[in-house]
């Protein structure tokens, strides 16, 4: 058994020198011209995601910012390929939790929209959406919702989440560009494990209408 053992580790560190050695010759084989190229292919990448993160820039990306009806809401979703939009009320102090974290979070992320709409001001879209739960952070993609985080139960299921913790969950939902460990979120929650309920997983209500506050549990209230 050593000798098979010690066979397959020669084997696996030959293949990896013959890698080394491949890429070396490789770059041996480069002439100025190659370099040229090469430099010049970089530049033009560089340039490319400069002009990028400009029209980001010009479209409002980098800031929350508060939009005031539907209307706007639909408008965004055009103009911006990611978009997260906060639905919220004054009176609902959890959403003020919500709001600290998205302003955190939206000049680290240019890649994506950051929005808050007062949901009283959007009945047809609250309807739409069928929001019956604040606060409500909708995700949407190439103009359409694709997620939503209801409530703090994805995020611990407690008001002192960490804007680290809404980030790999906004990553899970691919609406920013997320660099860590999407498996696994940044940090622990034995509370969530013992439940049974995926950290990642929600049932989302379907019967009545009326939009009520998170309550004073994460998102369990009766709706």
């Amino acid at each position: 058994m050593e000798q098979v053992l010690g066979q397959h580790l020669l084997q696996a560190t030959q293949a990896m020198e013959q890698q080394v050695d491949a890429e070396i010759e490789k770059l041996d084989k480069f002439d100025e011209d190659d370099f040229e190229a090469l430099r010049v292919q970089r530049m033009a990448m560089m340039k490319k995601m400069a002009s990028q993160k400009q029209e980001w820039l010009a479209q409002g990306h980098g800031e929350y910012t508060e939009i005031s009806n539907e209307k706007e809401f639909f408008d965004e979703c055009k103009k911006s390929k990611k978009v997260v939009c906060h639905f919220y009320r004054d009176s609902t102090f959890r959403c003020k939790i919500v709001d600290k974290h998205l302003y955190i979070l939206a000049p680290k992320h240019l890649e994506t929209r950051f929005l808050k709409l007062n949901a009283e001001k959007a009945p047809f879209l609250v309807e739409r959406l069928r929001i019956k739960v604040l606060p409500t952070i909708c995700v949407a993609k190439d103009g359409k919702t694709t997620d939503y985080i209801v409530g703090f139960d994805d995020l611990g299921g407690k008001d002192d989440f960490s804007t680290e913790m809404l980030e790999w969950r906004l990553g899970n939902a691919q609406a920013i560009t997320y660099s860590g460990d999407l498996l696994n979120p940044p940090t622990d929650d034995n509370e969530a494990k013992g439940s049974g309920r995926s950290i990642l997983g929600y049932a989302r209500p379907t019967q009545k209408k009326t939009i009520r506050d998170d309550g004073n549990s994460s998102s369990d209230d009766d709706y």
